[in-house]
């Protein structure tokens, strides 16, 4: 049984929906919810739920030796970003080839890199008058947003929908497609 990390920063509707997805699952199981934020309302769910739960600094999530220890004492196989900013250190991404999945709510490469994450997206979308948004699912690289593509899915973008109409419609997707994809992807790295 494959054992997928969750790495989050805030309320965590997305890994909610994995932990949800995966909890009879044969093929895997959310192993870890790790955060960069001690508060993080993803870590009270994971604490609901029985999943052991990680936080760090940025000074631990760059060192080799502390992030890269804990996973591998969980015997962590895939890491799937959900709601976490921070740009992944070289020694994960190197650790975990192919195996550190990214949720963007956007289609990339438009809307994509470093300060482009959540309401921000949907305000920029909204902006440039987009007749079409979504989400793209993608292997991480050094680079914000800028990995291999996975998978996309679309949705329509009216001219009477908010930033946070557009924001409801990105959450329906990636509740929808995210578990699917994962499941997929864990599947086939057997």
């Amino acid at each position: 049984m494959k054992r997928i990390a969750i790495f989050a920063s805030g309320r965590g509707s997305n890994a909610r929906r994995l932990v949800e997805h995966f909890s009879e699952s044969e093929v895997a199981k959310i192993a870890l919810i790790a955060s960069n934020k001690e508060n993080a309302p993803v870590l009270e769910m994971a604490l609901k739920n029985n999943i052991p739960t990680l936080t760090f600094d940025k000074k631990k999530f760059n060192s080799k030796e502390s992030i890269l220890f804990q996973l591998e004492l969980m015997k962590i196989d895939f890491i799937v970003l959900a709601g976490f900013l921070w740009l992944v250190p070289k020694v994960l991404i190197e650790h975990f080839p192919k195996k550190i999945i990214n949720l963007h709510p956007a289609l990339l490469p438009k809307y994509g890199g470093k300060g482009m994450y959540g309401m921000r997206v949907h305000e920029a979308v909204r902006a440039a008058n987009e007749s079409e948004t979504g989400i793209t699912i993608h292997y991480v690289n050094e680079h914000y947003d800028e990995g291999d593509i996975i998978f996309q899915a679309k949705c329509p973008v009216e001219e009477t929908n908010s930033p946070q109409d557009i924001a409801q419609k990105i959450h329906e997707l990636e509740h929808l497609h995210l578990p699917i994809i994962i499941e997929k992807l864990v599947t086939s790295n057997e």
